[in-house]
This record gives C-alpha cells, sequence and structure tokens, in this order.
C-alpha cells in the first residue's frame, strides 16, 4: 500500500468575496442556491441574516467582514454552504457560510500544502495562512467563527 495516499485528505475549495478557503470535504453538509436571509436586529456587518434549512434556523456569515477583509453581499451567483459546527451545542448544530459559487473537490496533500511566507493566523475567523497547489488559501478557524456566531446572537 502507498503511504502516500494514507496522508491524503478530501478537501473543498470555496471562494469568497476575500479569498479562497480551505475546508475538509466532511465539514460540509450541503450547498444551497443564495437567497435572501431574514434579518437580525443589531447583527454585525458580518452575519448576514438567517435562512431556513431542514427545519433549522441558521445564521448566514459572511467570511470576508467577519475576517476584516472588506465588505461582503450575496446575490447573483452566490451559493450558501451548510457547515457542521464543531462546537457541539445542540441549539447551534450547523450554520451557514456565503460563498461566490460552487466549492470545488480537491485532494490535499502534504506536497501539494505548505504554511504562506508570514502565515501566522489573523483576524476573526482565520486558523492558518497556507499555499494550496502554489495558490493562497485559508484554512478557517470553525471554532472561532462558532463563538462569534454565539456571541453575535446573544447580544
Amino acid at each position: 500500500m502507498n503511504t502516500a495516499t494514507t496522508t491524503d485528505v478530501r478537501a473543498v475549495l470555496i471562494q469568497t468575496e476575500a479569498a479562497r478557503l480551505l475546508l475538509p470535504n466532511a465539514s460540509i453538509s450541503e450547498v444551497l442556491s443564495y437567497a435572501e436571509p431574514d434579518p437580525v436586529e443589531n447583527a454585525p456587518d458580518w452575519l448576514l441574516g438567517t435562512i431556513r434549512w431542514r427545519g433549522w434556523r441558521l445564521p448566514l456569515v459572511a467570511f470576508a467582514p467577519l475576517s476584516g477583509q472588506g465588505a461582503e453581499r450575496g446575490g447573483l451567483g452566490h451559493k450558501v454552504i451548510v457547515l457542521k459546527a464543531l462546537g457541539g451545542q445542540a441549539t447551534m448544530p450547523y450554520f451557514a457560510l456565503l460563498t461566490k459559487g460552487f466549492p470545488r473537490l480537491v485532494t490535499v496533500s502534504r506536497d501539494r500544502l505548505a504554511t504562506a511566507e508570514g502565515g501566522d493566523a489573523a483576524g476573526t475567523g482565520v486558523r492558518a495562512h497556507v499555499v494550496f497547489n502554489d495558490e493562497p488559501a485559508l484554512i478557517p478557524d470553525i471554532d472561532g467563527i462558532e463563538q462569534a456566531l454565539r456571541q453575535a446572537l446573544a447580544a
């Protein structure tokens, strides 16, 4: 058995307004067409509102303003990705992320992924800056995003 293939990880590249995000494929539950979310009163600019999905009301996150990289609004050509929350909270087992287009399935191997120069995490929601296939990408901090969501929804 080839040991190189046992360390490969199936992942998805997700394009947002600010960056390409690299996430494990298993973290995505579904990809939806964008529809205008229901507003949330006094929400920060990165919390676009809530959407209905399979009996849940999911908060919809715009990654660019959350991570301090500019504005982002949904519209034609945008998609919504439903992500599994990692925090184990029964009240928020999922949340949604705004994207530009469909996520792209990729195989990540050690020789195709490296930490970017000056790749320390910066900005809310960013775990690491990486280079994948010679292109910059961000690994999102799902726990950090969930914590920011809990704080925003409690306010």
